[in-house]
């Protein structure tokens, strides 16, 4: 039988916000997934899941990861949203289908507002844009972003497995960086307004001014950002948990990950420390493991001794399909406790 070992809550700050989130237990919960590369995030994540939908909650859990691993451990296709247990649905988001809906949106505004004459080259540049740096980032957000709006009403919480930390980390920077993008946007298309305005005036022009379609395409666009980033940056109602390995490199990156997090004011919500050796684990070499690893268990609990952990032993085995993934949920009740426990919505 697995094990878990849970050190005592953080009290002050956190501890109020918390109980700031139990006063209005409606509120729709976004938890992220997060860490290095192999550490076991995927895997997590739906045991996570599956301990909210045990206690009732309607759970979402969606991949961001463009290598997805989500349906395979669950044994579904998840390619669309999947009911995979009462109170659970999963969905693995498609990075190249979501750069080509991106792309498409893009173009269907554009095409509007372009003379006739110029769309082609216009179309080609959009075309070369959809391979440039930070295209698929982009478009996963928006992604991201419509399944967080989405959700609000059908939901009671929604679980995120990320990709890698370099990249999920890039991607939660994005509401700060296009919201400020967008901003300067709009503000630029108010000048060439006032411009034309002014040109018109100075002409003699008395016509009635059109509904700007620009300025509109950007207000929404703006309007969606900023309300993925009140979501994002709420520390009721979203938290980041990090999954590690008791080993040198995954502590490094997620104390990187943390200070680079906390600088965009994303909350951070735990720790989870996966794949400790057993206590019945015996030999020689375990041994010699065990004494390497409880160095890095102890440097986990210096550097990280703010924030809540669970510490989940390594199994035997490959860890797959659902009812497997049902028999670990207790290891995470010390994160999903302060949530108590809904009338079951199946």
């Amino acid at each position: 039988m697995l094990k878990s070992f849970f050190n005592k809550r953080e009290k002050g700050k956190r501890r109020q916000s918390e109980s700031q989130s139990d006063l209005n237990p409606n509120s729709m919960k976004i938890r992220f997934f997060g860490g290095k590369g192999g550490v076991g995030k995927t895997t997590c994540s739906a045991i996570f899941a599956c301990s909210l939908a045990e206690k009732g909650y309607r759970t979402l859990l969606v991949s961001t990861d463009p290598a997805h691993s989500l349906g395979d451990l669950l044994g579904v296709n998840a390619q669309k949203v999947h009911k995979a247990a009462p109170g659970l649905w999963v969905k693995e988001i498609n990075s190249e289908e979501a750069n080509e809906n991106y792309i498409k949106e893009v173009k269907g505004n554009l095409e509007k507002l372009t003379a006739p004459e110029m769309w082609k080259e216009v179309e080609r540049q959009i075309d070369l844009a959809k391979n440039s740096p930070g295209a698929d980032e982009a478009a996963l957000f928006d992604e991201l972003v419509k399944v967080i709006l989405d959700a609000q009403g059908t939901y009671d919480q929604v679980v995120f497995d990320t990709a890698p930390t370099g990249h999920t980390l890039r991607l939660l920077s994005l509401p700060e960086l296009m919201e400020a993008w967008m901003d300067g946007m709009m503000v630029q298309r108010r000048k060439s307004q006032d411009m034309n305005r002014m040109l018109s005036n100075i002409a003699g022009v008395r016509e009635e001014e059109p509904v700007d379609m620009v300025f509109d395409i950007l207000q929404r666009r703006k309007y969606r950002f900023t309300m993925a980033k009140e979501h994002l940056l709420n520390p009721v109602t979203t938290s980041f948990y990090f999954v590690l390995n008791p080993e040198r490199l995954p502590i490094i990156e997620t104390e990187k990950a943390i200070n680079i997090l906390e600088k965009h004011h994303i909350p951070i919500g735990g720790i989870v420390v996966n794949r400790i050796l057993p206590e019945h684990a015996d030999g020689q070499f375990i041994e010699k493991r065990r004494e390497q690893e409880q160095i890095y268990l102890d440097e986990i609990h210096e550097k990280f001794n703010r924030l809540d952990k669970v510490y989940i032993p390594m199994s035997t085995a490959d860890i797959k399909g659902l009812e497997e993934i049902k028999g670990m949920t207790g290891l995470f009740s010390h994160f999903n406790n302060s949530e108590g426990t809904k009338e079951n919505n199946p």
